[in-house]
């Protein structure tokens, strides 16, 4: 499934990429004629910005769209994080239950931060001042799959893999971390955390360097019960 990222360039020199449908809602003079940004398919809204003169750059795993009049030099196209999930060698199914898109997974423990702890503190959704929330929150280096902040203000950066997470997302995570602590992050606490199916050991061997980094196994229960039978209605005499 591909990412559809608008890459807009920013004050400090740089682009920031950001997904691009919540772009557009928060840039509604940008949607094209006749297309709605939360109705309309990304397909459909990415052949209608190109009609508007925006450039698109597309890899098997991404379209990034690109601002009309922004240097094309400026955007370096490579795997999406979150897209690149991969199963164990060998692997080609995974027969156990799991969630079959990230984002139902960054979803899910979104809706579900009350009752997370990391290092036993509770977490929360960082809200920044503008009231953009952490669920896919926008960077100069990629959206961030989970921005929270704990009991202690600390900031919990969250990279999620639905399935297999290989020892590159320790990379992935790591330039999350350092982008949250050179800007809306100066003089605070910043944590990282790897929620994923399963943990490979090359992953715990490169976090092992890591105190400010904790892994996590998700797992997923789900039960059916037959419902079809009707109440009993007791019958009372008269």
């Amino acid at each position: 499934m591909k990412r559809f990222n608008v890459v807009i360039p920013v004050s400090s020199g740089g682009v920031g990429v950001y997904p691009m449908k919540e772009w557009l809602r928060q840039h509604p003079d940008h949607i094209p004629a006749g297309l709605d940004g939360t109705l309309s398919t990304s397909h459909a809204l990415r052949n209608g910005l190109k009609k508007l003169g925006w450039k698109a750059i597309e890899t098997p795993t991404e379209v990034r769209l690109m601002l009309p009049g922004a240097g094309a030099a400026e955007i370096q196209v490579e795997s999406v994080p979150g897209d690149d999930d991969e199963l164990p060698d060998g692997d080609s199914s995974d027969s156990e239950a799991r969630f079959g898109l990230e984002y139902q997974l960054r979803d899910f423990i979104g809706q579900n931060l009350d009752v997370i702890k990391i290092d036993g503190r509770r977490l929360r959704l960082d809200v920044d001042p503008t009231g953009r929330d952490g669920i896919e929150y926008p960077t100069a280096v990629g959206p961030i799959d989970i921005l929270a902040v704990d009991d202690s203000e600390a900031i919990v950066v969250f990279e999620l893999k639905r399935a297999h997470s290989p020892d590159k997302a320790i990379g992935q995570l790591a330039r999350y971390m350092g982008w949250v602590t050179q800007t809306i992050g100066r003089g605070r606490n910043v944590r990282g955390v790897i929620v994923a199916k399963q943990i490979g050991e090359n992953l715990r061997y490169a976090v092992s360097v890591f105190p400010n980094v904790s892994l996590f196994e998700y797992e997923v229960e789900f039960h059916l019960k037959p419902a079809q039978d009707l109440p009993q209605v007791i019958a009372t005499g008269g």
